[in-house]
């Protein structure tokens, strides 16, 4: 069975569940993570103490992806077009470890205002 993780925001709770690379085994070990969220068009990110290279980087990515941003060491969740992206595509700001994806709506994270903090623990 997969690993799920459950984030946390001021007004968003939902779970996502991670797929079988060494990036998503690299943070869900280091569940529980914390920080303060930053915007970047429609994505939320946020620096974690996980430092990991490229793992099969993608340049764009699926609306509910999870990803890792190796260049900024930042848990990122993507739920629309980010400032880079060309039409409808969802464009990191450079390429990311996808490894997972949002369960629910990730229309939900467009309530999150910049600031607030996100919580990511182990889904129990």
């Amino acid at each position: 069975m997969a690993d799920k993780i459950l984030i946390k925001t001021p007004d968003v709770e939902m779970s996502a569940t991670l797929n079988k690379s060494r990036t998503a085994r690299a943070i869900y070990d280091a569940l529980p993570l914390s920080g303060e969220g930053n915007l970047w068009g429609d994505e939320i990110y946020f620096s974690i103490p996980v430092g990991l290279p490229i793992e099969d980087g993608r340049e764009v990515v699926d609306r509910g992806d999870l990803g890792y941003w190796p260049s900024g060491k930042a848990f990122c969740i993507f739920f629309g077009p980010t400032p880079g992206s060309a039409g409808d595509e969802i464009k990191p700001a450079s390429a990311v470890n996808v490894f997972g994806k949002i369960d629910g709506s990730p229309e939900e994270f467009k309530k999150f205002k910049a600031g607030g903090t996100v919580l990511i623990e182990k889904f129990k």
